[in-house]
């Protein structure tokens, strides 16, 4: 009997694990572990862990609804599998991989767990558009693109001529296992049982189709898309993000339905700037080690609460966190604007901002956020360069002249004219002009700097 265990993977077709499963011609026992490291601080009650477990909920409501068995666990995963193993007569574990360092570790005990039982356990990867591996391959360079437009260029050649296509096979092709009718699992269902974890699922509604939002986007916003993107009071995005990684719809299912669409082009090139940065966390040996690489010493957290308030006087700055705060949303140009914001004008170490958006965002994912905030503190493959500092108040100015977005959110600044209304108010907690002076001269020393200590990583996942 095989084992699957679903992760960042909530969906129930075109999974690579699923095509292997059927080639099997067995009845597979399908299971999702809640980790605890993962949800560890509370994180079931912020925003990126709600979004996530909704999507739990809603993978299984599809189980239920396709009349096929999913067991839902909490527990550390190595002893879960120890026990699921010592329980059952499974003989091969199946899982999706990742590569954050978190993922790494916890795969390699459960690869030794299944060892020491003499089961096999096979990986595939599943969450990028590429073969990442293989286009490394096929590209003949001897080490990795660290610049995204070769990058992009490349993978766009590839895909034209060694695209996977997505997998017709969905659940209801798969024979899941019931314990409750599989003689001798009377032990494995009571531990199943207890495996319960710390808050209630049902408290958490599932998540919709992120398949009507990938419909809605391409009939309402795809045409429009490249010219509105960056007009962040105007919400013209897909929604997709938070679907896309936690693996509830399937990236390749999403970039066929726009390439079959007219003016495709801009929002296949953010669909590869998710690869570009799945690729620097396989490629780049220092992706989630970077804070263990240069000297930081100048940088401080002496700003970062009202950053993380939102009270930093600062009127775009303070919009963007205000949404981020009550909702878990944030527009990508928002995202640059007030990371930049925090780690060049308040010099507060990138880690602190990213650490907060790790909660703060519905749509997070490690790798993801880890690139966009290297990218913004100019650290890593294809970052800002140090002297590039992205102005609050002109970027406020070009993106939302009428300040829509600034009344929305900043309800007391309502009164404002047009003009007025993006300026730094009189409490602003830096100068604009002096800090971004103050920053080119520290990320210069930074960028100088040589590594300190040797690497470590990122622990989350």
């Amino acid at each position: 009997m095989k084992l699957f265990l679903h992760r960042k993977d909530l969906r129930v077709d075109d999974l690579a694990a699923f095509n292997y499963l059927l080639s099997s011609s067995e009845p597979s026992l399908h299971m999702l572990i809640l980790d605890p490291f993962l949800l560890r601080h509370s994180r079931h009650e912020a925003h990126s862990g709600k979004q996530f477990l909704q999507y739990v909920r809603r993978l299984m409501n599809l189980y239920k609804q396709y009349g096929k068995t999913i067991y839902v666990v909490y527990g550390e995963p190595e002893v879960v599998l120890e026990q699921v193993l010592h329980n059952a007569p499974i003989d091969e574990v199946i899982v999706h991989r990742d590569f954050t360092p978190y993922a790494k570790t916890r795969d390699r005990k459960l690869r030794e767990v299944a060892r020491a039982r003499g089961v096999s356990f096979t990986e595939f990867v599943d969450h990028t558009l590429a073969d990442l591996a293989d286009f490394q391959i096929s590209s003949g360079k001897s080490g990795p693109y660290k610049v995204y437009t070769p990058f992009y260029k490349k993978l766009n050649t590839y895909l034209q001529t060694f695209y996977r296509p997505s997998s017709p096979l969905h659940l209801g092709d798969l024979s899941t296992v019931d314990l409750a009718q599989l003689e001798g699992s009377q032990r494995l269902l009571e531990l199943i049982q207890s495996w319960v974890p710390p808050f209630s699922l049902e408290d958490y509604m599932p998540a919709e189709n992120p398949i009507e939002s990938l419909d809605d986007f391409l009939t309402d916003h795809l045409p429009f898309y490249a010219a509105r993107r960056d007009y962040y009071a105007y919400d013209g995005t897909s929604s997709l993000s938070a679907a896309i990684n936690a693996g509830a719809i399937s990236i390749r299912k999403v970039y066929e339905a726009v390439m079959e669409q007219e003016h495709s082009a801009a929002w296949v090139r953010q669909l590869v700037w998710r690869d570009f940065y799945l690729y620097q966390s396989i490629y780049d040996e220092n992706f989630f080690g970077y804070e263990k690489t240069f000297d930081f010493t100048n940088l401080s957290d002496r700003h970062f609460e009202a950053w993380r308030k939102a009270e930093t006087g600062v009127p775009i700055i303070d919009a963007a966190m205000t949404e981020l705060n009550e909702t878990g949303r944030m527009p990508n140009r928002l995202r640059m604007i007030t990371a930049m914001f925090l780690t060049k004008n308040l010099l507060c170490p990138f880690t602190l901002g990213e650490q907060y958006f790790r909660y703060k965002l519905s749509d997070y994912d490690n790798t993801l956020n880890r690139g966009g905030w290297l990218w913004c503190a100019s650290l890593g493959f294809d970052a800002s360069p140090y002297f590039r500092i992205m102005n609050p108040v002109t970027q406020s100015i070009t993106y939302d002249p009428s300040g829509q977005y600034l009344r929305r959110w900043l309800p007391q600044m309502a009164g404002l004219s047009d003009k007025q209304i993006h300026q730094p108010q009189a409490h602003a907690i830096v100068d604009l002009k002096q800090s971004r002076a103050a920053a080119i001269e520290v990320y210069k020393h930074i960028l100088k700097s040589k590594p300190t200590v040797e690497l470590g990583g990122s622990e989350d996942g």
